[in-house]
């Protein structure tokens, strides 16, 4: 699964986890694992430089080491997770988000960066962002970028949009918007909803290639496997959401071939039983419509589904 981090993790895991939950279900995004990040101090790990008004500020790089070196390493350790990672901070966490991609741009593959402070110590990354950008990111990353109804942050996040529009880096996917019924508080909800989208753009299937059949399906998912860098196969649901538009037109014969390839593919799952016999209860097979209903039934039983 790929990984959604979030920085000020206390505060962002409910509201995150149930937008992951909502759009995964409905194959607009993959499933993913959720990780909120629980910052002590925030003056402390998400900023890259030493001032002397704030005086345990500088930890930035040693907070990237964290990642790298202890959380990273202890997810795949525990959890099925892939190399695909997506980074969310807000405000100061906004700040090292786009520190970390100017900095090790290899240890995100995507960010969601919420108005991010980038006037800190007198505008540094603006300064940097122009030096630090790769022309070519070979691995492609995607950089979602907002800022409520906040005019002090307007001159600086246009200027360091601009300068990523002047570099025109290959590979780099970026978005800037101005959330103008929001303000620095209520605007993490739909930035990351929209951030997700952003990120996956490529995911969903479109009705066209949808309209195509199985073969299609698993040549769109095949596709996006390249992307992602992990082998994506076609949902249990995507195929049985075939089988029923098939079911609707009364395709009796390609029903049953789309929810038998489902049988086979997803052995475990009580429902694709269950849709296979109502293809053959409306074919008129009942023998075999029982068959599948019992073999639902008795998974159902085993695994609580």
């Amino acid at each position: 699964y790929p990984v959604l981090f979030l920085l000020d993790g206390k505060f962002h895991f409910h509201h995150a986890s149930g937008i992951v939950d909502f759009l995964s279900t409905q194959s607009i995004i993959p499933e993913m694992i959720v990780v909120a990040v629980v910052n002590t101090d925030r003056n402390k790990d998400f900023t890259p430089t030493k001032l002397s008004q704030r005086p345990q500020s500088g930890g930035a790089d040693k907070f990237m080491d964290f990642f790298d070196k202890e959380v990273f390493p202890y997810l795949e350790k525990n959890y099925r997770t892939s190399n695909y990672r997506v980074l969310m901070g807000h405000s100061l966490g906004g700040t090292f988000a786009t520190y970390a991609l100017l900095q090790r741009p290899k240890l995100f593959s995507s960010y969601i960066s919420v108005s991010p402070y980038l006037m800190y110590d007198n505008n540094l990354l603006i300064r940097e962002t122009l030096e630090k950008l790769k022309t070519d990111y070979k691995n492609k990353i995607n950089f979602y970028m907002t800022v409520g109804n906040e005019p002090n942050y307007f001159e600086t996040l246009d200027f360091f949009a601009q300068s990523v529009k002047t570099a025109s880096p290959k590979g780099f996917n970026f978005s800037y918007v101005k959330r103008m019924d929001d303000n620095h508080g209520s605007s993490p909800h739909l930035s990351i909803y929209n951030g997700l989208l952003f990120i996956y753009d490529d995911w969903k299937l479109s009705d066209e290639v949808f309209a195509e059949g199985i073969k299609a399906i698993d040549k769109h998912y095949k596709s996006i496997s390249k992307t992602y860098g992990s082998n994506i196969v076609a949902p249990e649901a995507v195929i049985n959401l075939l089988g029923y538009k098939y079911l609707a037109e009364e395709n009796f014969e390609n029903a049953i071939e789309v929810f038998k390839e489902n049988v086979k593919r997803y052995p475990e799952s009580a429902n694709v039983y269950d849709s296979l016999g109502e293809a053959y209860e409306k074919s008129g097979d009942i023998k075999k419509a029982r068959e599948n209903y019992a073999k639902a039934v008795n998974l159902s039983k085993k695994t609580h589904q």
